[in-house]
C-alpha cells in the first residue's frame, strides 16, 4: 500500500491514496479546508469498524437498516497530541438482535479492525451501542 501528501498552500496538504482518491487535510486552526490529519484517522476508525459490522450483520442475515459510528476522543495536552482515549457510540437500525449486534461491535474491534487494532497499542478505544429501531 503507498500514500503521500504534497504540501499545496498555508496549511493545505493533499494526501493521495495508491487506488488514486485524493483527500485535503488543512491543519490551521480553522480545519475550512478540510479535516486535520488526526480527524481523519478518527473517521478512518469509524469507518472502518462500521464495514466490518454492516458486514457481519449481513451475513448473520440481521435486518440492518442502518449504522452510523461516531467517534468522541480526547487527546493529550502536549505534543505529540495523540488520543488518550476514544469512545465509539455504535447506532444501528433495524430490528436487529442485541446479541448480534453485540456480538458483531466486539469481533470488529477484537479481530477485524485494522485500524481498531493499531490504535489500540496506545489508546483505550471503549464503545456504547444504541438502538434506533
Amino acid at each position: 500500500m503507498l500514500a503521500s501528501s504534497k504540501w499545496k498552500e498555508g496549511m493545505l496538504f493533499e494526501g493521495r491514496s495508491e487506488s488514486g482518491h485524493t483527500i485535503v487535510f488543512d491543519s490551521s486552526a480553522e480545519h475550512a479546508g478540510g479535516p486535520s490529519p488526526m480527524e481523519a484517522v478518527l473517521a478512518a476508525l469509524c469507518g472502518c469498524t462500521s464495514v466490518d459490522v454492516v458486514s457481519i450483520l449481513q451475513k448473520k442475515r440481521e435486518p440492518i437498516t442502518g449504522l452510523t459510528v461516531s467517534a468522541t476522543a480526547e487527546r493529550a495536552e502536549q505534543a505529540p497530541r495523540v488520543f488518550t482515549r476514544i469512545h465509539l457510540v455504535y447506532r444501528i437500525g433495524g430490528k436487529v438482535a442485541k446479541k448480534a449486534a453485540e456480538d458483531a461491535v466486539a469481533l470488529s474491534k477484537g479481530k477485524y479492525c485494522s485500524v481498531s487494532m493499531m490504535l489500540e497499542k496506545s489508546v483505550e478505544i471503549d464503545y456504547s451501542i444504541e438502538y434506533v429501531d
